[in-house]
């Protein structure tokens, strides 16, 4: 990770994209505090299309899906 004073001479920025495009981590800094940091931006995620009803057929509910379960019909008295 390269660190760059602000009251010092800093590359030019395109200088600096270069280098985070070159997986290189920057941070800037004002008063020896940390101020900023440049990092490589992270692709968005690729969408995938969906189709309406792809997985008809595939999925099976038993008829008593929602009926109280034996071993907790006290629990429901």
């Amino acid at each position: 990770m390269k660190t760059y004073a602000l009251d010092e001479q800093v590359p030019s920025l395109s200088a600096l994209v270069e280098q985070v495009k070159a997986g290189e981590e920057i941070v800037l800094t004002d008063q020896a505090k940390p101020v900023a940091k440049l990092v490589s931006a992270e692709p968005a995620p690729q969408r995938v299309a969906r189709k309406a009803g792809f997985l008809k057929g595939k999925i099976w509910m038993a008829p008593d899906f929602d009926e109280p379960l034996d071993d907790f019909k006290e629990c429901m008295e």
